[in-house]
């Protein structure tokens, strides 16, 4: 009992220790920093949109200004065709865009992740149909197959989560695979298996730890995709109606001839939150890329 809890002891002091050294090697990516304080105001801001904006300034059948009004003291970004607060929708927007990218981020990380691990682990025809099924889905136009898809199955946010979800996950399970196959040869893992070490116990104990840096990483790139296959999807009309969402905005600024009409504070507050959240993730992204990866920090 205590050499157990004596090895688990090390093994937390250890995590503690990894995460220290990569904590240290993330700071000093300047990048990365302003990109983790962009995200960071942002995500706050999300949280906090019901302490700022009362919900009430989403019903079009409450709103008190004028249709497509400039911006002024009562409404700071102006008002949509409805006369409702560009500022209360960019506030709301940023929950639901946010939830939907990082829900289908997350998903699309598992799949990719198990089906990564498992088909390099197990290789054979498993690994092979596995690697087939995900070129198939990797030459296929994300965007076209999310159109079709949503206009079969319906506008809801849990369909647009599953359709994202679905046409994001190959790429993390190319990049698992071929980390999977490089951790295969190790010298730990072949010690594993010489000791009666089941595949379970090889791909949770020895595989998955080696590969989550890189999941992390990856993750973080994947996101800000998400994100703008979400806005994008919801500027076609594809959303669900019944939400506001950044791409929600834009799509109704489009419809209701906001261009036209040179109101500019409709269209900018949706499109730079957009840009802004894209740029902190990718940011945040290519940090981590070279904090697991020492040789994009210059290092030999």
């Amino acid at each position: 009992m205590t050499s157990t809890v004596t090895s688990r002891s090390l093994r937390w002091a250890r995590r503690r220790q990894s995460f220290a050294r990569s904590w240290a090697a993330y700071r000093s990516q300047r990048a990365g920093m302003v990109g983790l304080v962009l995200l960071g105001a942002v995500v706050v801001l999300a949280l906090a949109a019901p302490v700022l904006v009362d919900q009430s300034q989403l019903s079009v059948t409450q709103a008190t200004g004028g249709r497509m009004a400039p911006p002024s003291a009562e409404f700071p970004l102006g008002t949509d065709e409805t006369g409702r607060s560009i500022l209360a929708l960019t506030l709301w927007g940023s929950r639901l865009s946010l939830l939907i990218g990082l829900t289908a981020t997350v998903v699309a990380i598992l799949i990719g992740t198990t089906v990564g691990v498992t088909s390099g682990h197990v290789g054979g025809w498993y690994g092979w149909i596995a690697l087939r099924i995900s070129d198939w889905f990797m030459v296929l136009p994300s965007l076209v197959v999310a159109i079709a898809l949503l206009a079969v199955l319906g506008r809801s946010m849990g369909t647009t989560v599953a359709v994202i979800a679905l046409v994001s996950w190959p790429g993390t399970t190319r990049l698992v695979r071929a980390q999977t196959l490089t951790v295969q040869a190790r010298p730990y893992l072949e010690r594993a298996r010489a000791l009666g070490a089941g595949h379970w116990h090889q791909m949770t104990r020895h595989v998955l730890p080696n590969v989550l840096p890189l999941v992390l990483a990856s993750a973080t790139l994947l996101v800000p995709s998400a994100i703008l296959m979400e806005s994008s999807l919801a500027w076609l009309g594809l959303g669900d109606p019944g939400v506001v969402s950044w791409g929600s905005i834009l799509n109704r600024a489009s419809s209701s001839g906001a261009v036209s009409a040179h109101a500019w504070w409709y269209l900018l507050p949706p499109g730079l939150a957009i840009l802004v959240v894209v740029l902190a993730f990718m940011m945040c992204g290519r940090a981590l890329e070279a904090v697991f990866n020492p040789r994009l920090r210059g290092e030999r």
